[in-house]
């Protein structure tokens, strides 16, 4: 009887087929196979999913690992800047670590990988396009990097950060269209004035699956620059730039 109860008890806790044919294919684009695929799955499970359990069944999240991968991926960033780059101060490695571990540049990275076929959603989130969200794809990359290193120690978490990610960092360093131009407004803002910008809607144009948004940024009540964008993140990405270059020629 202990043992039938075991065995059902096994059952329940196992992926279902379909994730683990997925976990499979994504443990050869990674490069890294799993001890425990539990934490391969965790780490693609987003917490759409929870409103599907049934009474009873639990579902770990990858809010957890997300966590965890952050602080590895920033730890590895920071050990290979300072290999990479001896003769730089802290203030240009730090601007080098903030570019490489932006969203835009790990959103990148997740999407030439092919993660997003991969990650774990409810039906209704799937039709919604969240995987196709920024936040979502960045986040599941670095719980993938919190669950390398759970499973397999610091070594392989390097390993997996430095080929996936550090490998291109000359280009990443030369396109500056990775730049996180409102990071860099602010940490100017703060520093100059003692404050911080502030972005509204000036304006939208077009249908809506196709608008464009005027965003304007304010210092001190001020306009200092305005950007357009297919989406309020790219607007208020330009308006910062413009914000920075005419701060800075004023200056």
């Amino acid at each position: 009887m202990n043992r039938l109860i075991e065995r059902i008890i096994g059952l329940i806790r196992r992926p279902a087929p379909a994730e683990e044919k997925d976990s499979a294919a994504l443990e050869r684009i990674i490069g890294y196979r799993f001890r425990d695929r539990s934490r391969l799955v965790e780490a693609l499970t987003h917490r759409s999913t929870l409103g599907d359990l049934r009474p009873g069944e639990k579902r770990v999240t990858y809010e957890r690992l997300e966590f965890l991968g952050d602080s590895v991926l920033s730890l590895v960033t920071s050990d290979f800047l300072m290999r990479s780059f001896p003769e730089e101060n802290e203030g240009q490695l730090t601007k080098k670590k903030s570019l490489i571990v932006s969203k835009g540049v790990l959103t990148k990275i997740a999407e030439e990988m092919g993660i997003k076929p991969h990650i774990i959603l409810s039906e209704s989130a799937a039709r919604g396009g969240v995987a196709d969200q920024d936040s979502v794809l960045t986040a599941v990359l670095e719980a993938l990097i919190g669950a390398i290193y759970l499973d397999g120690g610091m070594e392989p978490a390097r390993i997996f950060v430095e080929t996936t990610i550090l490998s291109d960092i000359d280009e990443f360093l030369e396109h500056r269209d990775h730049i996180n131009y409102k990071s860099l407004l602010q940490e100017y803002s703060q520093s100059r004035f003692h404050t911080y910008p502030r972005y509204a809607v000036r304006s939208t144009a077009g249908p809506e699956h196709d608008k464009i948004f005027v965003i304007e940024v304010k210092v001190r009540g001020k306009e200092v620059g305005k950007g357009r964008g297919k989406s309020k993140k790219d607007a208020e990405q330009m308006a910062a730039k413009e914000a920075l270059h005419m701060l800075r020629k004023h200056r």
